[in-house]
């Protein structure tokens, strides 16, 4: 386990934390705050040190590249992309102005804001006895994001100049090296730790990939075998069972010889599921596939769903969700599973037509937890999808992190936990 705020004196000490404030936004307005309260128990343990200040630095999209796709937007619209244009798109998108205004209001106690990330050092001292700051997007300095830890330095540098101890609270950004989320801890004198967010997250990843409560079920779905193949031969160590659904289930079902109609199928990876599946055989894992389909002739929310009773799918048709056939399956799994990790929708819940199997698969998982396993929902469309159902609180583990979750569990080493003091 990783140290955390709790096992260091912060007493006195200048404060830098990373926190993953990358929320939704809309002309300047907040639409969702869950990471912003999910960094609220760190900050205010902090601010009961009693520290000399904490500054705050965090990523809000990536403005360079909001901003090209924009201008892209409005050139297919045929309209053309000012100056004013510009600044009013970044204000409304990427600015951290409004996020500060937002967590002072959560927190009960003035948040002072930096208008730029660096060049903060003679305004940080200057704050009163234990203050509140946020910097300004760090992604506005493309040292931040640079490829290179030589060229990442310079802002580095000037960062930990900000602080005695650096806390990183960002599980969301550890699987980057960045200046604010890694390199930092180069030019700290001071052993980083982390939040009880960042330590969260580990607490509840980090047994699935190593000694998981057997039997312990992976649920695997989302559209691409290619984006999700490292996660699932990662977890064919410790699962019982792997119940592999959404899109990436067809390459899976074409490499069995079944006919897919117009499913989701990446031909370039029918090798790889035959791999996989040959080396489920062997260490005795049960691979769970779909054996019923909801379909549909097109791709749409208002397609009318038509029920396959069978593996084999039309050709006139595209698998949308999971039949009941399918539920019966992974209930049989999922009930007798002591830890369950969830990563990615098993059909195209978005549409209220074909969200029956990701809901019921949701239900099940809050059904197991509830009986005792441990059950945790690693990021992305599965985080959206139980807050679709309401049942995030029924779940052990939300994870905050779609990208940091995946390559924590494919077992590779996340840059913004490696530089974290460890007990």
């Amino acid at each position: 386990m990783i140290k955390t705020v709790k096992d260091v004196d912060l007493k006195g000490k200048r404060i830098i934390m990373r926190v993953d404030f990358n929320v939704p936004m809309k002309d300047g307005v907040v639409q969702d705050d869950t990471r912003i309260m999910a960094a609220l128990p760190t900050i205010k343990y902090i601010l009961e040190q009693k520290p000399r200040s904490l500054v705050l630095m965090s990523h809000l999209g990536d403005p360079a590249k909001d901003v090209k796709k924009a201008q892209e937007k409005a050139e297919k619209a045929g309209k053309t992309f000012t100056e004013a244009d510009k600044e009013k798109f970044i204000s409304g998108k990427n600015r951290m102005k409004p996020v500060a205004e937002y967590l002072e209001k959560k927190l009960g106690s003035k948040v002072a804001f930096a208008p730029d990330a660096l060049g903060q050092k003679a305004a940080i001292d200057a704050l009163p006895e234990g203050a509140v700051m946020m910097l300004e997007n760090v992604r506005f300095h493309k040292e931040e994001t640079a490829k290179t830890a030589e060229e990442r330095e310079p802002m580095a540098k000037e960062l930990a100049s900000y602080g005695d101890i650096f806390v990183n609270d960002a599980f969301g950004t550890a699987h980057r090296d960045q200046a604010s989320t890694a390199t930092i801890a180069k030019y700290m004198d001071a052993q980083p730790v982390g939040g009880f967010l960042m330590e969260k997250e580990v607490k509840y990843l980090e047994p699935m990939l190593k000694n998981p409560p057997k039997p312990m079920v992976a649920i695997i779905g989302g559209a691409k075998v290619s984006s999700k193949i490292a996660v699932l031969e990662s977890l064919l160590k410790n699962a019982s069972s792997l119940v592999i659904g959404g899109g990436m289930a067809y390459t899976f079902l074409k490499a069995e010889g079944h006919k897919v109609g117009k499913s989701l199928v990446e031909d370039d990876f029918i090798d790889t599921a035959k791999k996989l599946l040959a080396d489920a055989k062997t260490k005795h894992v049960d691979i769970i596939l779909p054996v019923d389909h909801v379909g549909a002739e097109s791709f749409d929310a208002n397609a009318a769903p038509v029920a396959v009773d069978g593996v084999e799918i039309p050709d006139n048709l595209m698998a949308m969700d999971v039949g009941p056939k399918t539920l019966v399956l992974y209930k049989k799994a999922i009930g007798a599973a002591k830890s369950i990790i969830w990563n990615g929708p098993v059909g195209v819940f978005e549409f209220d037509s074909f969200a029956k199997g990701t809901e019921s698969v949701a239900r099940m998982v809050a059904d197991a937890t509830g009986r005792g396993a441990m059950t945790v929902v690693g990021g992305g469309d599965s985080v959206a999808a139980v807050n679709k159902f309401h049942l995030a609180d029924k779940m052990s583990h939300v994870s905050t992190g779609g990208g940091a979750s995946l390559e924590f569990l494919e077992g590779k080493t996340l840059p913004g936990i490696a530089i974290l003091a460890t007990k």
